[in-house]
């Protein structure tokens, strides 16, 4: 990983991309950090937890995608842990705040974050100065589950599959739009990823959020959009969009017949799902997110937890700290590459 970023270094000379290296090697340092000086409590105190309510900070509106994998999440840590997990929506400004919140939180384990790669990798890509460090103030806990994400063309794009697309895009730079949830959010940089690296010309329409976006698409106002499937499948079997492409790196079981963008286009760590975890303050206790994470596991492997995931196109995970860490580690060197090549403004 370090002769990774030291590759990196040596070919980019701005102070943005320098910045970016230093985070970078920063995340990598930070994990040894954090297991080799995290705190490790008694037995006694490991069994009494939790023995209060457990809030879990959500940095979205109820009713969302997060919310709602959450909240699912929560009834059933309830029932295990025998404790109340009670959600707190904390929505705005990609999430930063609710972030700062936890991050000066008591480290005890009865403050948690629920977190998506915009807390983890794009805020810390975009944002010089945030006021919460994504390393030295957060632990993982575990990813609750991943969403596959679908390149929809409204039915009027001459293009049924996502190569016609690429060569209708190089043939008439310019002439097709795309719409995101906003300018540095998932599905604009995912985008992005495709649109740099193929110098295809994309013109890119940023809406408020995926609940404007999607209807853009459905309605013709812009030529394409990205979204998870359950937003678009009764499009598509309405004729009113054709599904091109899936993000990530194999296909959907819920669209099998979508091949991915890497397959199409040989653009190999094409891989730009999102990732919703749960993270804690860096100095809780590692016997509790040990003890939350592998409840967690257990929550959504539930039957009940994994029906309605995957009704709402989530694919469910329950990793280990270790692994959630991990992942964190590689979406910010990810997403900081594709800021950079967008040209994405930074603050």
């Amino acid at each position: 990983m370090i002769n990774r970023f030291k590759r990196i270094q040596r070919q980019n000379a701005g102070p943005f991309q320098t910045r970016m290296i230093i985070t970078a090697l920063t995340f990598a340092m930070a994990v040894v950090a954090t297991n080799t000086f995290a705190q490790t409590p008694s037995a006694s105190s490991v069994q009494a937890y939790p023995a209060k309510p457990v809030r879990i900070v959500v940095p979205y509106a109820a009713g969302g995608l997060p919310d709602t994998m959450t909240r699912l999440v929560a009834t059933r840590l309830t029932e295990t842990l025998k404790q109340q997990f009670v959600i707190d929506n904390r929505p705005g400004a990609g999430g930063i705040g609710a972030c700062e919140l936890v991050a000066r939180a008591n480290a005890d384990g009865y403050t948690l974050l629920v977190a998506d790669v915009g807390q983890t990798a794009i805020n810390p890509a975009l944002y010089a100065k945030l006021p919460y460090d994504p390393v030295k103030d957060f632990a993982a806990v575990s990813i609750m589950g991943t969403s596959a994400q679908f390149i929809a063309a409204h039915a009027s794009v001459p293009a049924n599959t996502l190569n016609e697309l690429i060569a209708l895009a190089k043939a008439k730079p310019g002439s097709l739009r795309y719409g995101s949830g906003g300018i540095g959010s998932l599905h604009h940089l995912s985008m992005e990823a495709l649109n740099g690296p193929l110098k295809l010309g994309l013109v890119h329409v940023p809406y408020k959020g995926t609940a404007q976006s999607v209807p853009a698409v459905i309605s013709g106002e812009v030529s394409l959009a990205m979204s998870a499937l359950p937003s678009l499948a009764p499009h598509r079997a309405g004729g009113r969009i054709k599904l091109l492409a899936v993000n990530t790196l194999k296909r959907s079981a819920q669209a099998p017949d979508v091949p991915t963008v890497a397959e199409v286009t040989g653009i190999k760590d094409f891989d730009y799902p999102p990732v919703i975890g749960i993270l804690a303050p860096s100095a809780t206790p590692r016997a509790v997110i040990t003890l939350v994470s592998n409840a967690i596991a257990q929550a959504v492997r539930h039957p009940d937890v994994t029906q309605r995931y995957t009704t709402l196109g989530i694919d469910p995970v329950g990793s280990t700290p270790e692994e959630y860490a991990a992942q964190n580690r590689t979406d910010f060197v990810k997403y900081a590459k594709v800021v950079k090549v967008a040209n994405v403004p930074a603050e």
